[in-house]
């Protein structure tokens, strides 16, 4: 029971350690030495369903797999779990980013509730900037504040 404990908060903190990881990836990497690949996700030049900025997920994913093979490869130890929370986070990333926020499926339309419309309202205060710079709001799952301020004011 207690190496289940560990394992489970290995996975969650890994998951929620992503968070961080992806704020840092997004504002200093995404939106700067990579921008050239991220770049077309801000100024909606399509080239198809596909976006040059979709080549993240691959970089993303890479820990999350290597991680799951060397801990499996050890008898499913630590790197077992930091993989799996990866991956999950990886997984809640593409639901809330490409299918919620930007419909790349159509489905989750109608998800209407106060923590959907701050995560929604923070990624268009993101989009808003065409460029690189002067962004705002680069994390996924975790929402400002402010965001849950204005909307029980009414400001959303």
């Amino acid at each position: 029971m207690k190496a289940v404990i560990i394992n489970a908060l290995i996975t969650l903190s890994a998951f929620f350690g992503m968070e961080a990881v992806a704020w840092f990836t997004h504002k200093y990497i995404m939106h700067g030495l990579l921008w050239r690949l991220h770049k077309d996700h801000h100024k909606k030049e399509s080239k198809g369903f596909f976006e040059d900025n979709d080549f993240f997920f691959l970089i993303f994913a890479l820990p999350g797999i290597i991680a799951l093979y060397f801990g499996m490869l050890n008898g499913y130890n630590f790197l077992f779990w930091i993989g799996l929370g990866i991956t999950l986070y990886g997984f809640a990333y593409f639901i809330i980013h490409d299918i919620f926020i930007h419909q790349r499926f159509k489905i989750f339309r109608n998800a209407n509730n106060v923590y959907f419309a701050a995560i929604r309202r923070a990624h268009k205060v993101h989009h808003k900037h065409l460029n690189k710079d002067e962004g705002e709001c680069f994390g996924m799952l975790w929402v400002p504040f402010k965001y849950f301020r204005q909307l029980k004011q009414g400001k959303l």
